[in-house]
């Protein structure tokens, strides 16, 4: 089992979703950056749809109880394994009693702890993710609070048996300054072309009101041709609303499944990921896409996902299995790994 010592800012177990319910208006949920989720469950030898804890802003403190393999991708949250320095995307050996701690994110905004095996909580609506405003899936449907146990699945979840850090090519850079590529629709015939243009023209400022459920922006007003509002219809993970006082809103993993303001674009998803690591203060540009570019970037991430899964499924060039000890001196304990080259 593992204790949580420390919640942090807001912390809570996610996975790829809860599918096939929005009709009856139930959201979605989920990982809000689905591309570092997807890595830590790949280091940590999982299927892409175990559930993983997702950290904001400030990570949390946990304390195993049991040995365990995990790995941490996302936002850089100068994780520390009793004390000491541990890589962000990478996979390691937990011994019991040791405490995984992350601060602060000085890069990014969320960070993903997954485990082999998984996270073991009920799964609701086919899916184990929280959702915090109906208060189900997860930890109770709530964040974590200091406490809290989390218990593993004992699965046959694919081997792992080796410290692994996922090579740079597979390492997004979390920038300050978004360039977000957009589908206009669909409903860009309720703006003005002044409209349209204050869009993609001008920059945007993430404003301090940025969840799980939208990021408000701050910037030029995007003017409607008429009225802003509309008869409610479905609402897509990246779409783009803009309520009459004429402010962006890009609706995120815990978006409503309809909305009532006309929508002007929606963010695609390789990018939507992106914006999913930005703080509030962060800027944003926004930039058209073809539908063409669209399924490209699709095609693109997905390849990442296969060329990574191959890369972390290969050997490591030159060495061998690491032996691992744990060490206590003086009631501090260590783990050491010795790695011998060929």
């Amino acid at each position: 089992m593992i204790k949580v010592m420390k919640p942090g800012l807001f912390t809570t177990l996610q996975d790829r979703g809860r599918w096939g319910y929005q009709a009856y208006g139930m959201p979605v949920a989920g990982v809000m950056d689905r591309y570092a989720s997807r890595m830590a469950n790949l280091l940590a030898g999982n299927a892409a749809d175990a559930a993983v804890v997702e950290m904001t802003l400030l990570g949390a403190v946990f304390q195993f109880t049991q040995e365990a393999w995990v790995s941490i991708c996302g936002a850089d949250m100068e994780a520390t394994l009793n004390d000491q320095p541990v890589n962000n995307w990478s996979g390691f050996f937990v011994a019991a009693g040791s405490e995984l701690a992350f601060r602060y994110a000085v890069s990014g905004c969320r960070n993903y702890l997954a485990v082999q095996g998984g996270f073991d909580v009920p799964v609701v609506m086919g899916s184990r993710s929280t959702y915090t405003r109906a208060g189900i899936g997860g930890l109770c449907g709530r964040s974590f609070k200091a406490g809290d146990i989390l218990k593993v699945l004992q699965t046959s979840a694919g081997e792992v048996s080796k410290t692994k850090k996922l090579a740079s090519a597979f390492i997004p850079r979390y920038e300050s300054a978004l360039r977000l590529r957009v589908l206009l629709g669909p409903q860009e015939e309720l703006f003005t072309p002044e409209g349209i243009a204050a869009l993609f023209d001008n920059g945007y400022v993430i404003s301090s009101d940025a969840d799980r459920m939208g990021y408000r922006l701050e910037g030029p007003k995007i003017q409607h041709a008429g009225n802003p509002d509309i008869v409610s219809d479905a609402l897509a993970e990246g779409a783009i609303q803009v309520p009459g006082h004429g402010m962006p809103i890009v609706m995120m993993a815990d978006r409503q499944t309809t909305g009532g303001y006309a929508k002007i674009g929606t963010v695609i998803g390789p990018d939507l990921m992106r914006l999913a690591q930005a703080k509030p203060g962060d800027t944003v540009r926004f930039v058209r896409c073809s539908e063409e570019e669209a399924l490209a970037a699709l095609r693109q991430e997905q390849e990442q996902y296969e060329q990574a899964a191959a890369w972390v499924a290969k050997p490591a060039v030159g060495s061998t299995a690491a032996r691992r000890f744990v060490v206590k001196i003086d009631g501090q304990i260590y783990n050491v790994a010795i790695e011998e080259e060929k």
